[in-house]
């Protein structure tokens, strides 16, 4: 994915920002940077049918729209809608969204948000020779395997994307593996480290080449990393973390349960035992080092929790796994960010909050 851009969603009036093979946002509390975590895990959603839920998690359409003055023109204002986009290699992707059109005395469904517009086309410029979809409401045209315009069949959920929506693969081929690779996104948002943490407790496992968002399968996903092959890296990534230490995985009748042998202690400090700092940097080692490396791979403060002598363990974690997928990670840490740069190459894009409103320091 090359770009992305975002207008009139929470905090995000009109921002565009290029991406590299590893971007990194930085910034303050309430600066944007999880909003714009949020906008490419809509994108994904998205194209795999789940845009009303995605958008319910976190209060409903109201909730996500850009809360300032609306901007108009002339005296009637403009229509208040969110749009955002991306741009994945040779084809762009754009979803408007709106209020529901029906008035909200009469629905019980006062949350959703309403497709307006979806367009898809090849190249940075949109035309009428370079669209492959355009959907309005809950009709929409796309552009066929032998170059024709053809009508959707059916009348379209209005309330998910016409790309989730798309049948026969073989019609409508760039837009099916536009689909398709875009669902498959994967998305890490603070793994769950507290007392009832799921990866604290033994669970059945089975072989776990992605580790699940909430970390509950870490153990089967740490041993399958180490079976797959992988094993060497699996444990530098812990020495360089923990010098001496020693990863256990204790399996007992396919049940799984992670630990770690220290320097000096008789046993193995159970995951019960691990503060949340280590548990969490065990947990990106398996997101990172998974066997099935997706194609966009996004972190949302990765940091949370991790002591300051985990940041360039977690850094060089990071570059590995960029060898195998393009990488999105927001942080607070400029510790992070300056050891992601100076490996990289890549300067970290900078936000700022001005007037509510998320800005790229320049």
């Amino acid at each position: 994915m090359s770009r992305l851009w975002v207008e009139r969603y929470r905090s995000l009036v009109d921002l565009h920002i290029d991406l590299y093979p590893v971007t990194v946002i930085q910034g303050e509390n309430a600066t944007g940077k999880t909003n714009l975590y949020r906008v490419l895990l809509l994108l994904s959603r998205g194209a795999g049918g789940a845009l009303a839920r995605t958008l319910l998690d976190e209060g409903g359409m109201p909730s996500a729209l850009w809360a300032g003055e609306p901007p108009s023109r002339g005296r009637k204002p403009a229509v208040v809608r969110m749009r955002f986009g991306a741009a994945v290699d040779e084809i762009s992707y754009e979803l408007s969204l709106g209020l529901p059109s029906v008035d909200a005395s009469t629905t019980p469904f006062s949350l959703d948000a309403e497709v307006k517009e979806e367009l898809a086309w090849f190249g940075p410029a949109r035309t009428r020779h370079t669209e492959l979809l355009d959907r309005a409401g809950s009709t929409a045209t796309a552009r066929d395997v032998d170059g024709a315009t053809s009508t959707f069949a059916t009348m379209l959920d209005r309330f998910e994307p016409a790309l989730a929506q798309l049948g026969e693969p073989a019609r409508f081929p760039e837009l099916y593996d536009l689909r398709e690779r875009m669902r498959h996104w994967r998305f890490y948002h603070q793994i769950p480290t507290g007392p009832d943490a799921p990866a604290r407790s033994p669970r059945p496992g089975v072989r776990t080449p992605v580790l699940a968002d909430d970390g509950r399968d870490l153990a089967a996903a740490l041993a399958t990393i180490d079976d797959m092959s992988s094993g060497p890296a699996l444990r530098d990534a812990v020495e360089d973390a923990f010098p001496g230490a020693e990863l256990v995985i204790v399996v007992d009748r396919g049940v799984f349960a992670v630990g770690l042998a220290m320097p000096g202690l008789r046993r193995p400090m159970g995951a019960h035992e691990l503060s949340d700092g280590t548990l969490r940097y065990l947990s990106l080692v398996a997101a990172l080092l998974t066997p099935r490396p997706p194609e966009l791979l996004v972190l949302n403060e990765p940091e949370t929790s991790l002591h300051g002598s985990l940041i360039e363990p977690l850094a060089r974690l990071v570059v590995e796994a960029a060898r195998y997928s393009q990488l999105v990670v927001t942080t607070h840490s400029s510790t992070l960010a300056s050891a992601l740069a100076d490996s990289t190459g890549y300067a970290p894009i900078v936000l700022r909050r001005h007037s509510g409103a998320t800005t790229i320091d320049a």
